[in-house]
């Protein structure tokens, strides 16, 4: 894998790739709310052989630009960086995959640009933020917070990658992997992200998705409960949907082995390439 910078108008993303090739199907990974495309390291080396595999560091994350101002850590401003990264590398079909904070980013993308997707794996999902009981307590502490958080210096000071592989099996809120992720991102562009997530709701637009949808969720999530994926998948025309018993939030690394398998057998079977 290439680890690369892509600027455009001083918005610096971090990406890595391996050779683009004609001919096979190619991976997009967005990763969740203060993570970095490290999370997806596994998946690069199952998969760089047989796929042209592109991860990358959302905007305020890993080693990609911490900009100043709430307002830049917008969904939409995410889903337009993929746009730029992608149309920088030219590439025209793909697919998309996301987990937790990332599937916001990825149906925003899809909300616009459709037509550029092949297919989509959306992993512990959601679609609106601020409907159940807990997210309606938190949604008016993240926003005075967040406003708080805007009081104080910024910086621009770009983060690191971590390593994952020690944080294998740990669950939903787990102290030592949360602080290290929101350490790295920053609590100002935390807040920020989880503030704007309040804000997001593309329930409406999910009828609207025509492309083939695989969803995998555990059973045992409490941060998104599966219940939004079970419901999106009523609602996509053609999707596809995996529970995963005994399985929580976290499943990009402590489900590699089931949601490897699971992209795997989706890819295969949406292959458009031939």
């Amino acid at each position: 894998m290439k680890e690369k910078a892509y600027n455009k108008k001083n918005i610096e993303i971090y990406y890595r790739k391996n050779d683009i090739l004609p001919g096979r199907q190619t991976l997009i990974f967005v990763h969740g709310l203060s993570g970095s495309s490290s999370a997806w390291r596994e998946y690069e080396n199952q998969f760089k052989e047989k796929f042209n595999i592109i991860s990358f560091d959302l905007r305020g994350h890993g080693k990609s630009i911490k900009l100043r101002g709430r307002e830049n850590y917008e969904i939409e401003n995410f889903a337009e960086d993929i746009n730029n990264l992608l149309e920088y590398l030219s590439v025209k079909k793909f697919i998309l995959v996301s987990h937790s904070f990332g599937t916001l980013v990825a149906l925003e993308f899809l909300a616009k640009y459709q037509e550029k997707v092949a297919s989509a794996i959306f992993l512990s999902p959601n679609f609106s933020i601020g409907k159940t009981k807990s997210e309606k307590v938190i949604k008016p502490l993240i926003n005075i917070l967040s406003w708080m958080a805007a009081l104080f210096p910024s910086w621009r000071k770009k983060g690191r990658h971590i390593d994952y592989s020690k944080y294998q099996n740990t669950g939903d809120w787990n102290l030592r992997r949360m602080i290290a992720d929101i350490s790295n991102t920053g609590v100002k562009n935390f807040l920020y992200c989880a503030n704007n997530s309040y804000k997001f709701n593309r329930e409406d637009f999910l009828r609207q998705i025509k492309i083939p949808a695989l969803l995998i969720h555990g059973k045992n999530d409490t941060i998104f409960s599966a219940a939004n994926s079970v419901k999106m998948a009523k609602k996509i025309e053609k999707a596809e949907l995996i529970l995963l018993d005994n399985a929580n939030h976290i499943i990009v690394f402590n489900n590699f082995a089931e949601v490897s398998r699971a992209i795997k057998n989706f890819a295969e079977k949406t292959n458009n390439t031939n």
